[in-house]
């Protein structure tokens, strides 16, 4: 498993559209891809319940990848959040 903790900079936070590109982008993984917020541990690949997450402009959230493509999954997670998740 490889993890890292980055800051959400989406002045509206993980709202429905970069929720939807970020849980559509895991999808291409076979690893298991988990968002640790606020001590809850939410799947990464699911649209509902990263929005369900309710993670916030300013949060710091911690992406989990477990799998055969790990390193490639936290790769592309932390590259989307920095890129603002195309807003």
């Amino acid at each position: 498993m490889v993890s890292e903790k980055i800051t959400i900079r989406n002045e509206q936070g993980l709202h429905m559209r970069p929720a939807g590109v970020f849980a559509k982008a895991m999808t291409k993984f076979n690893s298991d891809v988990t968002i640790v917020y606020n001590g809850n541990r939410t799947n990464g690949k699911s649209l509902l319940n990263i929005i369900g997450a309710c993670i916030k402009c300013g949060a710091e959230i911690e992406i989990e990848c477990d799998g055969e493509d790990e390193n490639e999954a936290l790769k592309e997670a932390i590259e989307l959040i920095e890129s603002g998740l195309g807003e």
